[in-house]
């Protein structure tokens, strides 16, 4: 369940005649992204929007929605969906696409994985490649308070000026010791227009010496699109970007960001996520979300993940996006605020590794301590599924917003007696915490 194969004219099944053909790439359910990138892009010269982990699966994105680095200009992958086949909870096998059963295909773009049936096969459109995708990464720590506030100013004034735009995303997070630590990733840009970009705020920087350290200097590059998932090119480069599975008897398509190893067995301490409006980028707004991420950041690390709100992106992607289930609160969010606290592996009952509950508890709280800060300048918040606190509340209007009553319809006609059950997924609020209850109805 892990085959790819590239199609130069699909046209999904019941469409002949109704849909022009178009590129796409077929995918088994049990494949990761980087194989999906590796034979889309890296040899096919072509690009598909998917998760930015390498070791994403594609069924559980796509069902969830989807964000990449490149979704400010490439939109959701859900909203890429060309076709799904799908076993129902009859024991069915099914082709939904836009033409056939176009209220399941609808709900598997964004209404959460495995409460509507179990995804095989997935076809997804491509696109061409832009000729180049370029990273702006580094670290820059203020020497006190009011400086770091002033720092948060003038990273979210010239975000706005510079960067809201389709050819930007990833993060800038804001850290409890008044660190700035920037990671951003450009598709379609030069080394030079990447430099020009960044210029007002180096400059900025380099200004007030007085009152920053840059502990890592920000570092500004461009390499071709095409080479950007091919292992070949990073094993090349001193440092190492990328990981080989070194297990015995691993295949050796087993690749990943050297970042994915801190994911490995990980101890969640608190988990939140909040999309965050347009609104607040607008200048009589911006003081306002200063203040809060600079309170948050007393608490806790933030992290705004720009390729996570589509505010900002081109409107046909925001025209196909609208077209899915993913909470409509996406469309208008300039990014997604994630803080979290975590520890490494850790497992009950295995003497020295086990996971230390009182620190996690403590900065469990810390997490929803920043969170509120946040929060007072956000009416309605909403989380995106895949990142999200696991003890949400609201979590139907939190997940998906006005589009919960159209996936709980779905969910009731494709699954009437909820065979498939998933924690804080369409319908689970009708059976027990395990899943094996029908809950009692008041």
């Amino acid at each position: 369940m892990n085959d790819i194969a590239l199609v130069d004219a699909f046209v999904p099944r019941g469409c002949e005649g109704k849909v022009a053909p178009q590129p796409a790439v077929t995918v088994g359910s049990g494949a990761i992204w980087w194989h999906v990138y590796d034979a889309v892009t890296t040899k096919a010269g072509r690009y598909v929007q998917g998760g930015g982990c390498a070791t994403v699966g594609v069924a559980g994105l796509i069902q969830s929605g989807g964000f990449g680095t490149f979704s400010k200009g490439f939109g959701l992958s859900a909203a890429g969906l060309l076709e799904a086949e799908v076993v129902l909870a009859d024991g069915s096998v099914q082709i939904a696409n836009a033409c056939s059963i176009p209220e399941l295909f609808w709900a598997l773009k964004g209404g959460g994985g495995g409460s509507l049936g179990v995804v095989t096969r997935l076809t997804l459109r491509t696109r061409e490649l832009p000729q180049s995708f370029g990273v702006a990464a580094g670290t820059i720590r203020a020497r006190t308070d009011g400086a770091f506030r002033d720092l948060i100013a003038r990273v979210i004034e010239f975000y706005h000026e510079r960067l809201f735009n389709p050819h930007w995303g990833e993060q800038i997070r804001f850290v409890r010791k008044n660190t700035l630590d920037l990671q951003m990733l450009s598709q379609g840009l030069d080394r030079n227009q990447i430099q020009m970009a960044w210029k007002p705020f180096l400059d900025w920087v380099a200004s007030r010496a007085a009152d920053f350290i840059v502990a890592t200097p920000v570092s500004l590059v461009a390499l071709p699109a095409r080479r950007f998932w091919d292992a070949k090119f990073w094993d090349q480069i001193p440092a190492k970007v990328v990981v080989h599975d070194d297990r015995a008897h691993a295949s050796k398509g087993n690749i990943f960001w050297a970042g994915n190893r801190e994911e490995a067995g990980q101890f969640l301490h608190g988990y939140r996520s909040a999309w965050l409006p347009a609104s607040l980028l607008e200048k009589d707004r911006q003081s306002a979300l200063v203040d809060a991420l600079f309170a948050a950041s007393r608490h806790w690390s933030v992290d705004l993940h720009f390729n996570k709100g589509l505010a900002g992106a081109p409107p046909e992607e925001l025209a196909a996006a609208r077209e899915t289930a993913t909470n409509p609160a996406v469309l208008d969010a300039f990014a997604l605020a994630i803080i979290a606290a975590n520890s490494g592996p850790a497992f009950p009952g295995i003497a020295g590794h086990e996971p230390n509950v009182s620190a996690a508890r403590r900065n469990a709280a810390a997490v929803n301590r920043a969170m509120d800060e946040l929060l007072k300048v956000v009416r309605e918040p909403g989380s995106y599924v895949s990142e999200s606190d696991y003890f949400e509340r609201d979590w139907q209007h939190s997940f998906w917003g006005s589009n919960y009553a159209r996936l709980a319809a779905t969910k009731k006609k494709y699954d009437p007696n909820g065979l498939f059950c998933v924690h804080h997924g369409v319908g689970s609020e009708e059976w027990s915490a395990d899943g094996f209850t029908r809950a009692a109805r008041t």
